[in-house]
């Protein structure tokens, strides 16, 4: 069958501007070199306990126009990933905690975590968290990786700890907090994720990242 090398009357050549094979747009106006936004202004738009919201008009890296961003700002956190290999070195224990989230309205299974207090050091209160939250302490520290939970509006940095070679003791919750301590092989986190049974993303990154490490021969 010929084959038209015609071009159709309803098709246009593309403009340069146009992104192509994609690549990004070109634009006419001159693109800053900047790795951070400029802050034009900073207003205060909620102050909490656990953390503040401003809203902001900066000027982000890549662009000449002023954006206006809503972001909330958090001092971080840590979370644990404490594992017990004393009763199963090949399927090692990971205390998982059980606790009722009302933003999401259900309990959920998870790694203890919680906020780093001003001018506090973050394994210092990956420490201070694992005793309050399960009376667990370990006498060897790694840090397994940093991710941000949600870059798009929220400042909230978290770092993963994995903590071994654990000792029991009491744990000390504070008041409001109402959580029930979870002894899971490792084999049966993995089980638990794949069946969508763990909705907690700092839950879902540390027992996956530990579990690639395991694999890998990199633990």
């Amino acid at each position: 069958m010929a084959i038209s090398t015609k071009r159709s009357p309803a098709a246009k050549p593309k403009a340069p501007s146009q992104a192509v094979f994609g690549k990004p747009k070109t634009s006419a106006k001159k693109k800053t070199s900047a790795t951070k936004a400029t802050v034009l202004s900073s207003k205060l738009a909620y102050d909490g306990k656990v953390f503040s919201i401003f809203t902001e008009k900066v000027i982000e890296p890549g662009s000449t126009e002023p954006r206006t961003r809503d972001v909330i700002h958090h001092n971080g956190s840590i979370v644990v990933l404490a594992v017990d290999e004393s009763r199963n070195p090949k399927d090692p224990d990971i205390i998982l905690i059980r606790q009722y989230r009302h933003a999401v309205g259900q309990f959920l299974l998870e790694l203890p975590a919680g906020r780093i207090e001003p001018r506090e050091a973050p394994l210092a209160a990956a420490k201070r968290e694992m005793i309050e939250e399960t009376g667990f302490r370990a006498r060897r520290w790694t840090v397994l990786t940093k991710y941000f939970a949600s870059p798009g509006f929220l400042g909230e940095s978290m770092q993963i700890y994995l903590a071994r070679d654990l000792r029991e003791g009491a744990a000390n919750p504070e008041e409001d907090e109402h959580i029930e301590i979870v002894r899971t092989p490792l084999s049966q986190a993995l089980s638990l994720i794949a069946a969508n049974k763990i909705h907690d993303g700092k839950t879902l990154i540390g027992v996956s990242l530990y579990a690639a490490a395991r694999r890998e021969g990199r633990l």
